[in-house]
């Protein structure tokens, strides 16, 4: 019987069964793209990565699957990726590892063992057709709790950037799905990140967040790499100073995560720095056939 091995991770965490789950399968150059949808579907993760044979020393082609559909970039895949390629040695921790998904090439580098990468280009940045009082039906909140229109960011996934007053806030939102229907599915990004400063400082803005996306349902996501590059590229391009986050997610799910990002100072292009930890717990495989 044939089958694909795969390897899960928890990202954006140095504990397990924290942060955001991960399986990565090696070497999958035998599989069509209608076999990894069926697997990510199988496997019901947030993602799902397939890595091809290298093309050049450190390369990879890497293909990242929800259970719905193909990702043209995600920060979770892209770290948790890299943290096993160096768990298994396929690359030293002195070494740039380059992943190459649909949207570009990402080169990551390890230091204090994180995992980080840049962006392979500057955030694209535009109105929400989401207004404020919208967002507070589709919330559940008070007018008072959330701050101004939302916008919408992305580095290749779109997300409507919506901040809210206070951590209290964040934890009391019940999203109404007449209006998620209405107004987030009727859109051109089709998930919502909820963001509260807790502490805004010279060295380190500290941000707590939660995402909302729609798989089957409405469903939340521990760890989102992407809409933190995509907020960290919002908020940079509201300064003209160096801007680096420790942005914490997946409280609220008991799974919290740590992603850290930086923008503007050493980051000219426009450009966002993401970096994580991952850790590897578990490692399992797919029967491709079957008497």
């Amino acid at each position: 019987m044939k089958t694909a091995e795969y390897y899960l991770l928890d990202v954006f965490t140095d504990q397990p069964f924290t942060g955001n789950p991960l399986a990565v399968f090696l070497e999958s150059d035998g599989l069509d793209t209608s076999t990894m949808q069926a697997i990510a579907n199988e496997l019901n993760l947030a993602e799902v990565v397939f890595l091809s044979a290298t093309n050049a020393p450190n390369h990879y082609p890497m293909r990242i699957f929800t259970p719905t559909r193909e990702l043209p970039f995600a920060g979770h895949p892209t770290v948790g990726t890299a943290h096993l390629l160096g768990a298994l040695n396929l690359v030293k921790p002195e070494q740039t590892l380059v992943l190459q998904p649909p949207i570009g090439e990402l080169a990551i580098s390890y230091e204090q063992g994180r995992a980080t990468f840049k962006t392979a280009q500057p955030a694209m940045l535009a109105d929400s057709t989401i207004d404020r009082l919208t967002a507070v039906e589709l919330l559940g909140l008070d007018i008072h709790q959330v701050m101004g229109d939302p916008v919408v960011a992305s580095f290749g996934l779109p997300f409507h950037l919506i901040e809210l007053a206070d951590v209290a806030a964040l934890e009391n939102v019940h999203i109404s799905s007449a209006i998620w229907a209405s107004a987030v599915m009727a859109s051109s990004a089709v998930q919502i990140y909820l963001y509260v400063i807790e502490q805004q400082g010279e060295k380190e803005t500290v941000i707590r967040s939660r995402m909302f996306c729609m798989h089957a349902s409405i469903c939340e996501d521990p760890a989102t790499g992407s809409a933190a590059a995509a907020l960290t590229g919002y908020l940079a391009s509201l300064q003209p100073t160096a801007l680096h986050c420790k942005i914490q997610q997946g409280v609220e799910m008991g799974r919290p995560s740590v992603i850290y990002t930086a923008a503007n100072g050493e980051i000219k292009s426009g450009c966002v720095t993401v970096s994580g930890h991952a850790v590897l717990v578990g490692k399992g495989a797919v029967f491709l056939t079957h008497n």
